[in-house]
C-alpha cells in the first residue's frame, strides 16, 4: 500500500469553549457579593468599562461652572447673606487699624493691666504658644488622615473590637519573661478558635516548636488561668472543670459529674447520682452549677463578621392572585462601555499594539455587558419557573411544596440541567414566607400510600417535625409509630427514611425525648410543690 499526501476539505460543527464562553459560564453561578468582587476587578482592569452611576466629566466641570458663577456674582457686589456686601469689610477693618490706640500708659489703664502680661516680650514664644492653642481647622488636624475636602467619616473614630487572640496575648506578655514560653505561648494563642477551645493533640506543636511535651504542658497549664476562665481548654469536660476551679467548687462528686457529661445529655440521672455519690438534691444542684458555667468563653469577644444574605429576587403577591417575580436591583452591577472614549484613542493611537489592546478591550467589555444583562435575565426566568411550580407552597405553607428537580425546571424553560444548577447556586429568594436559598424548592418525591400524587420530601420533615412536636410527654412517638401514623396520612416512607430526617433535623430518638420530657416535667411539678408548700406557711 503506497503512501501519499493530499489535501482535503472538511466541514463539521463543534462546540469550542472560548474563555470567554468559559467566564459567563462561570458568572451564572457566582453569588451577587462575588460577582461585585469580579466586577470591580474588571472595572480597574479595562479602560473603556464604567459605572452607570458614575458622573461624568461634563457634569462635574458644568456644576463647578454653576459655583464659580456663584462665587463671581458673590464678588461683584452682590449681597453676602449677612445683610451687607462683602466688600465693605475691608475698609472697616483698615479704619480700625489705622485708629490711635494712645501711649504705652494709656494702653495699661485701658486693659487695667501691664502690656508684659498681654503680649509676650518674645515675637517666637507668642507665635508657637499661638499656634498650639489655635483649634484644628481641618479633618486632617484632627488625626482622621483624610484632606479637608473630603466627606467626614465617622468611621475613622470608632475603636477596634478586642478580639479573644488579642485579650490572650495581652496577658502573656505579663505571665511570661522567658522567650521559649513566649513563643510557645504565642504559637498555642494562634491555634485557639472563636470558642476558646485548643486542639485535642498538641504534640504536633511541641514538634514544630522543637521544644518537649512538658515545656508546652506547663505553658498551656499558665494559659489556662488567662480571662476569660476557661479558655485554651482542649475539649468542654476540660472548660467546665477550670471554671470550678476558679469558683473553688471542683470537688470529687464534681469531678464525677464533669468526666460523664455524656450521661448529663442523655439525662440519666440516676446513673450520675449512683456514680457521684450523692443524692437527688445534691445532684439537682450540681446540674444547676454546670449549667451557670459557659461552655464557649471565647464567644463574648470579637469574631469574624458575619455577611448579611441578600436576597436575588424577591416574591410579592400579585393583584390577580397570582405571584409577581422582580430581580433585586441593587445586586445587579451597573456598567457601561464607553464608546466616545474609544473612538477618541483609536484616532490618537498610532500603534499597532495599542491599537490591538483596545479593540480586545472593546470585545471584553462589550461582551462583559451583555453577559451581565443574559445573566440576569436567566436568573428571573428560572425564578419564575420555580415559584410557578411551587404556588403552592407561597400559598399554603411547606406542607404543600411540590417534588422538584432540576430536569422540570430545564425542561419547561427550554434550557440544560447544568445551567439550572448554575443559576440556582448561592442565590437567594426573598418570599412573603421568609427568604429561602434556590435549591431549597428542589426537593425528592416521596410516593403515596394511595397511590396518590407524590409528596415532597420537605413537606414530609415538616409533617414529622409537628408529629414530634405535638407529643405528649407520657406517650413518646418511636420511628415505627411515626410511620404508622405517615401511612395513615398517605405517605409511604420506610422507618430508616423516618430515622434519616429526624437525624437531619437534629431531633433525638424516643428514648432521649422520653427522658427530657420527663426530666422537665418533674422539674415543674417540683416547682409548683415548692411554691404551694411555701403558700400554705403560717404567717
Amino acid at each position: 500500500m503506497a503512501l501519499t499526501q493530499r489535501l482535503e476539505f472538511r466541514q463539521s460543527q463543534s462546540l469550542v469553549m472560548t474563555p470567554q464562553l468559559m467566564q459567563a459560564i462561570k458568572l451564572l453561578q457566582l453569588s451577587n457579593l462575588d460577582l461585585t468582587t469580579f466586577v470591580e476587578e474588571e472595572l480597574e482592569r479595562n479602560p473603556l468599562l464604567e459605572r452607570a452611576s458614575d458622573e461624568g466629566p461634563a457634569e462635574a466641570s458644568a456644576e463647578a461652572g454653576q459655583f464659580a458663577d456663584r462665587d463671581e456674582s458673590g464678588g461683584q457686589g452682590g449681597d453676602d447673606g449677612f445683610g451687607g456686601s462683602a466688600e465693605g469689610f475691608e475698609p472697616g477693618q483698615e479704619e480700625w487699624m489705622s485708629k490711635d490706640l494712645g501711649t504705652r500708659a494709656e494702653i495699661e489703664q485701658t486693659l487695667d493691666t501691664g502690656l508684659d502680661n498681654v503680649f509676650s516680650e518674645d515675637p517666637a514664644e507668642a507665635a508657637a504658644r499661638n499656634a498650639q492653642d489655635a483649634a484644628p481647622t481641618t479633618y486632617t488636624e484632627w488625626g482622621g488622615g483624610a484632606s479637608g475636602d473630603e466627606d467626614y467619616n465617622l468611621e475613622a473614630f470608632v475603636a477596634a473590637e478586642t478580639t479573644l487572640s488579642d485579650h490572650l496575648a495581652e496577658q502573656l506578655a505579663v505571665a511570661f519573661t522567658a522567650p521559649a514560653q513566649r513563643m510557645i505561648g504565642q504559637y498555642l494563642i494562634d491555634l485557639v478558635d472563636e470558642a476558646g477551645y485548643l486542639p485535642g493533640d498538641l504534640g504536633q506543636a511541641a514538634e514544630r516548636l522543637c521544644a518537649s511535651q512538658a515545656d508546652v504542658e506547663d505553658v498551656l497549664a499558665v494559659l489556662q488561668k488567662f480571662d476569660p476562665p476557661g479558655v485554651c481548654a482542649r475539649n468542654l469536660s476540660e472548660c467546665l472543670a477550670i471554671q470550678l476551679r476558679e469558683l473553688d467548687r471542683y470537688d470529687p462528686a464534681m469531678q464525677a459529674l464533669v468526666e460523664h457529661l455524656d450521661l448529663l445529655a442523655k439525662r440519666d440521672i440516676a446513673a450520675l447520682r449512683k456514680i457521684c455519690g450523692v443524692d437527688d438534691e445534691d445532684i439537682a444542684d450540681m446540674i444547676g452549677e454546670i449549667r451557670r458555667l459557659n461552655p464557649k468563653p471565647g464567644m463574648k469577644f470579637g469574631s469574624a463578621r458575619l455577611q448579611t444574605m441578600v436576597p436575588d429576587v424577591y416574591v410579592r403577591p400579585g393583584p390577580d392572585g397570582g405571584w409577581h417575580v422582580e430581580l433585586n436591583s441593587d445586586t445587579l452591577p451597573r456598567v457601561l462601555v464607553n464608546q466616545t472614549y474609544y473612538s477618541e484613542l483609536s484616532k490618537k493611537v498610532g500603534k499597532d499594539g495599542d491599537k490591538s489592546y483596545f479593540t480586545d478591550a472593546l470585545q471584553n467589555a462589550t461582551w462583559l455587558v451583555r453577559a451581565l444583562d443574559q445573566r440576569a435575565r436567566t436568573i428571573l426566568k428560572v425564578a419564575t419557573e420555580i415559584v410557578r411550580q411551587q404556588d403552592g407552597f407561597f400559598t399554603h405553607g411547606v406542607a404543600h411544596l411540590r417534588p422538584l428537580n432540576l430536569k422540570a425546571v430545564a425542561d419547561a424553560i427550554q434550557m440544560h440541567e447544568s445551567t439550572v444548577s448554575r443559576v440556582t447556586a448561592n442565590k437567594y429568594m426573598a418570599t412573603n414566607r421568609g427568604t429561602f436559598e434556590l435549591k431549597y424548592f428542589f426537593t425528592a418525591s416521596i410516593a403515596s400510600a394511595d397511590g396518590g400524587e407524590a409528596h415532597s420530601a420537605e413537606a414530609v420533615r415538616h409533617h414529622i417535625k409537628q408529629l414530634i412536636d405535638s407529643e405528649e410527654p407520657t406517650a413518646i412517638l418511636s420511628d415505627d409509630t411515626i410511620v404508622e401514623r405517615l401511612r395513615a396520612s398517605g405517605i409511604d416512607i420506610a422507618r430508616r427514611t423516618v430515622a434519616k430526617y429526624r437525624e437531619a433535623m437534629r431531633i433525638p430518638s424516643s428514648v432521649q425525648r422520653r427522658r427530657d420530657k420527663q426530666s422537665a416535667l418533674g422539674n415543674v411539678l417540683s416547682t409548683a410543690l415548692s411554691d404551694r408548700s411555701r403558700n400554705t406557711e403560717p404567717a
